[in-house]
């Protein structure tokens, strides 16, 4: 009675949605033509592409920031380590709009970078406005903000690893970098990966807030449609639409990419989906065991 009541109600506002959409009028027709119509169009793939070009940098800053972070923060160096934990404390503090908007408003309050030999005519001078473009901005605002996040993953990953595997590679005769190159970051992958990719998954969304730096990804491009042509809600629907598809795409190699690092912690390997569904159709098909009589085990009299 639940699943049934759960699905009258899911149907249910699914044809209100689908209804209201319908009987929407634009240049089209109705309001599905013209999802129909802007899902491939022009300048919605490259937003797309744009959108995946700022998930790939700023997640490879987030991760390799992330795990210096992570590594200086386990430091027994008191400055190392707490340098560490107040770059993780403010970059988590603000929200990462803020950060994209200071990125791109940069230059109103350092109109040039230079670097240089202090003292010397040893120097290089560049205007800010040419150096951070908004996509730079907009890489920057997402990728240190990620760091601050990666960081904890990446610290939580070392610390799940026994630390008397550490003492026994040190006793070996490596040094600290060699045993978390060998030893450590090898097992606690097991732990980083899963959280890894929902960040990534979480980047490609978050993306969208890249609109605040005038960034063309996918969210600002079909703004920019909308804007012109009044169809909100057709373009709100296509942007949704690529969003799930790559967000999709990104869940199936995560869990792949879970599934390879997680050999050795169980006795046999987590079936795939289309492993799942095969055996759930031979399942389906075949007769059921036959049942077994057990005979009955008397019990023994003890003398």
């Amino acid at each position: 009675m639940a699943a049934i009541v759960v699905l009258a109600i899911a149907a249910a506002i699914v044809y209100t949605i689908a209804a209201a959409i319908q009987s929407d009028p634009t240049a089209f027709g109705s309001g599905w033509a013209a999802v129909g119509h802007y899902v491939f169009h022009r300048l919605i793939l490259q937003g797309i592409i744009v959108t995946l070009e700022l998930t790939v940098l700023a997640m490879v800053i987030g991760i390799i920031l992330g795990v210096i972070l992570a590594v200086m923060r386990i430091s027994p160096n008191p400055v190392v380590s707490s340098v560490s934990w107040f770059y993780v404390w403010f970059f988590r503090g603000t929200p990462v709009l803020v950060q994209i908007f200071f990125w791109f408003n940069l230059n109103l309050i350092l109109p040039h970078i230079g670097i240089g030999i202090p003292f010397t005519s040893i120097w290089w001078q560049v205007s800010t406005n040419t150096l951070i473009t908004p996509f730079m901005a907009a890489t920057l605002g997402l990728g240190l903000n990620e760091a601050a996040y990666m960081a904890e993953i990446v610290r939580a990953g070392i610390i799940s690893v026994e630390h008397g595997q550490t003492e026994a590679a040190q006793a070996l005769g490596m040094d600290r970098l060699l045993v978390m190159q060998r030893i450590v970051l090898p097992q606690a992958m097991r732990v980083i990966i899963p959280p890894t990719g929902n960040e990534t998954i979480s980047m490609l969304k978050t993306s969208s807030l890249a609109f605040a730096a005038s960034v063309t990804e996918l969210f600002t491009r079909q703004q920019q449609i909308a804007t012109a042509t009044y169809a909100v809600l057709e373009l709100l629907i296509v942007a949704s639409i690529w969003y799930l598809v790559m967000t999709s795409i990104l869940t199936v190699g995560q869990y792949y990419l879970e599934r390879r690092f997680g050999r050795g912690t169980q006795r046999g390997l987590p079936m795939t989906p289309l492993q799942r569904f095969r055996r759930m159709l031979v399942t389906f098909h075949a007769p059921p065991p036959a049942t077994q009589e057990v005979p009955a085990v008397l019990p023994s009299e003890h003398r």
